[in-house]
């Protein structure tokens, strides 16, 4: 592997599993080559403007699925796992034109491929693959939302992102939050914004010890801002 993937990635374990967080967004299980990723929101810019909001160039999803695309072409995974909110809504998914279906299809091809049910998009996708509500695969379990009182989980949703200081500059990043219970994986997804981790909703999920994992050309590891001792 060459140096610089070396540099964009955080190795960690959960319930016994080694994990990487890449520097993309997504997560890798090398022992089942299996490729997480959340929150694809696939179609948003059109759902944006089906119901009048602030216009934004409509490239997020082609831009999505050629990081996505990336990372399958470098990792070869035997199985993706899509956690949730993979598209904008209902009318989104079944709005994709044939190019972005069709570059799905191929991505699937020779591979599971699982939807997990998010909150913009619980219905069964049309296009392949297989819908969950959620996924057991021992010793981790893969949902959309955390739910108190889990272990090993991998989740999605909150789209969480962290501040690093360094040398006089504040540089904020998605990030992916972990402890010995779970990880939430940040947005995959171009245009998804993001939730700091001071928040109420991630400060309560998370241990005191949290870690947090800045993604970008240079992972960083630091602790969980908010949740500090």
């Amino acid at each position: 592997m060459r140096a610089e993937q070396l540099q964009n990635e955080q190795t960690f374990t959960l319930a016994g599993a080694e994990l990487i967080a890449r520097g993309t967004g997504a997560l890798w299980w090398p022992a089942q080559r299996l490729l997480v990723v959340s929150d694809l929101h696939l179609g948003k810019s059109e759902r944006i403007a089906r119901r009048g909001g602030s216009l934004l160039p409509p490239y997020e999803t082609q831009d999505t699925l050629a990081r996505l695309d990336a990372e399958i072409e470098w990792l070869d995974p035997r199985s993706v796992v899509c956690l949730g909110d993979s598209f904008d809504d209902g009318l989104a998914r079944d709005g994709l034109d044939t190019e972005a279906v069709d570059w799905l299809n191929r991505l699937m091809a020779g591979r599971r491929w699982v939807w997990i049910e998010g909150n913009h998009d619980p219905g069964p996708v049309s296009i392949g693959g297989t819908h969950l509500a959620e996924l057991q695969h021992a010793p981790l379990s893969f949902r959309h939302i955390a739910r108190p009182g889990a272990s090993g989980e991998i989740s999605g949703h909150y789209h969480p992102k962290a501040t690093l200081h360094a040398r006089g500059r504040a540089v904020t990043r998605p990030c992916f939050l972990y402890d010995s219970d779970r990880v939430i994986l940040p947005a995959f997804g171009t245009y998804t914004g993001g939730l700091r981790t001071d928040a109420p909703a991630l400060a309560g999920l998370m241990r005191p010890e949290a870690l947090a994992i800045l993604t970008g050309p240079f992972t960083a590891e630091i602790p969980m801002p908010g949740r500090c001792s």
